[in-house]
């Protein structure tokens, strides 16, 4: 059965208001954070920077390719819907599942705690003593480690929670606010670096590049495999782009807008990491950014700031950095619980997840149950290993994503298009097959975490028969 309620939600999202929820729920912490492993693993500047030019294309690729799927299909739950489309009930649960269980909950989680760690610059927040911090539960649940860091956490994903019950419209604007904060701080920082750096420019790339032309990269496929293992924690920071897909039920005319948002912010999302990344080795040597991602708690972007404006600039930027993953926090609440939204709907989640809230029109029952889901992540300490292994999950469904453009227009020849895939079949075929390589060579690289990966996925199985079979009688009325 597909959403009764999905007509209940309020449509009063336009377009200007949907871009900037692809900004949003994308430009986080990745961009500020990741520049530091890339350069430890490829050695060179010029490397890094075709790093996030490759990852770029290859989301826009995916982002062009999902634009004839957006445009068909314009409702809640965006990539869930395209799959119970595309593949049917199964496979649509398994993404929605995996969603919850890792994607979308594991990015809530890692980003609100990025959040309350640039608080903690600000104002050290309580700990507990070191016995008690080092209580665990099976090597890996650590409630207790850096409680006061969790607790911001989970207050900021809580209160994001209630804010966004309170109306998709209030949400909205506190979405546009954040992002033009973002856009703004990250602009002055681009300006800044521009106008002061130069420290690292011209006498350290040579010498960079000769060394990474020798170097013993840290995989069986050597340089390629650096490459990828590059790309996959710029993703990371590209991660998040079709999240607007899941407000088809809340965007006014969504087979127009959701296509046009996803396309405009892609674009300006791929224009501002080169713009930043650019910065940062401007400012700092190539080895200097790489010895930073050595360290705990160190973010390239402080530390390139601190070098050209010194202690005032960097807490000026650990300011930036709060307000955006604030921002990326509150957009990702917003989208993901409209995929539980449509499960419920469909019979095969938590029981009331389909309802929206009778004065708000919002899928209140949804946020809650991601919020209690997010808030254990943080507490039990576990979505770092959940983050680690988000990327090769969320590619999974990528590739599938690509693969239905293929399935819809056999199955759905007839149907108006307001967009048609770029490329096709071309460019959609060379995503899938960028897709099946990058999970190929993580499972080859780190075994561990693709089969953590699966499992986690399908894990969800024995909920979907118990949720299903609960829902025939219903389903048979």
């Amino acid at each position: 059965m597909t959403n009764s309620n999905k007509e209940a939600l309020n449509r009063g999202i336009g377009l200007w208001t949907a871009i900037f929820a692809v900004i949003g729920s994308v430009i986080g912490s990745g961009v500020f954070k990741k520049a530091g492993p890339m350069a430890a693993g490829l050695h060179s500047t010029s490397l890094v920077m075709t790093a996030w030019i490759l990852a770029g294309l290859v989301t826009l690729v995916g982002a062009l390719t999902n634009l004839e799927v957006a445009g068909l299909i314009g409702e809640a739950g965006g990539q869930y819907a395209f799959f119970r489309k595309m593949y049917g009930r199964l496979f649509a649960f398994l993404y929605g599942w995996s969603a919850f269980a890792v994607i979308e909950s594991a990015t809530i989680a890692g980003v609100g705690y990025v959040f309350a760690e640039c608080v903690n610059e600000i104002y050290t927040l309580p700990r507990f003593g070191p016995a008690l911090e080092g209580f665990g539960i099976a090597g890996v649940i650590t409630p207790f480690d850096n409680f006061g860091t969790k607790a911001v956490t989970v207050s900021a994903i809580l209160i994001l929670t209630w804010v966004n019950r309170r109306g998709v419209v209030v949400g909205g604007y506190i979405s546009n606010l954040f992002s033009i904060l973002k856009l703004f701080g990250i602009t002055l920082v681009i300006f800044v670096g521009l106008t002061l750096g130069g420290h690292a420019a011209g006498h350290s790339e040579a010498a960079a590049t000769a060394a990474a032309s020798s170097a013993s990269f840290d995989s069986p496929f050597g340089l390629t495999g650096a490459m990828f293992a590059a790309m996959l924690a710029a993703f990371w920071a590209y991660q998040g782009w079709n999240s607007v897909t899941t407000l088809g039920g809340e965007v006014k005319n969504p087979t127009r807008n959701i296509p046009l948002a996803i396309f405009l912010g892609v674009i300006g999302i791929i224009t501002v990491y080169l713009a930043i990344n650019f910065v940062y080795f401007y400012i700092l040597p190539v080895e200097e950014v790489a010895t930073l991602a050595k360290k705990q708690n160190v973010i390239v972007a402080v530390e390139a700031v601190r070098a050209v404006s010194g202690p005032g600039g960097a807490k000026a930027m650990t300011f930036l950095i709060l307000f955006s993953t604030l921002g990326t926090l509150h957009v990702t609440i917003i989208t993901a619980s409209r995929i539980y939204y449509a499960m419920g709907g469909d019979g095969i989640f938590f029981r009331g997840a389909e309802n929206a809230h009778p004065v708000y029109r919002t899928p209140s029952k949804s946020l809650i149950i991601q919020g209690v889901w997010a808030s254990l992540l943080v507490i039990t300490g576990t979505f770092d290993q959940l983050t680690d292994r988000l990327v090769f999950a969320a590619f999974l469904f990528y590739g599938a994503g690509a693969l239905g453009v293929f399935v819809l227009r056999r199955t759905m020849p007839d149907a108006p298009r307001t967009f048609k895939a770029f490329g096709y079949p071309y460019l959609p075929a060379a995503f899938i097959g960028f897709c099946v390589a990058l999970v190929v060579i993580t499972i080859v690289q780190r075994p561990v975490d693709a089969a953590f990966g699966l499992g986690l996925i399908l894990a969800g199985l024995p909920f979907y028969f118990f949720w299903n079979r609960s829902s025939l009688p219903e389903k048979s009325k």
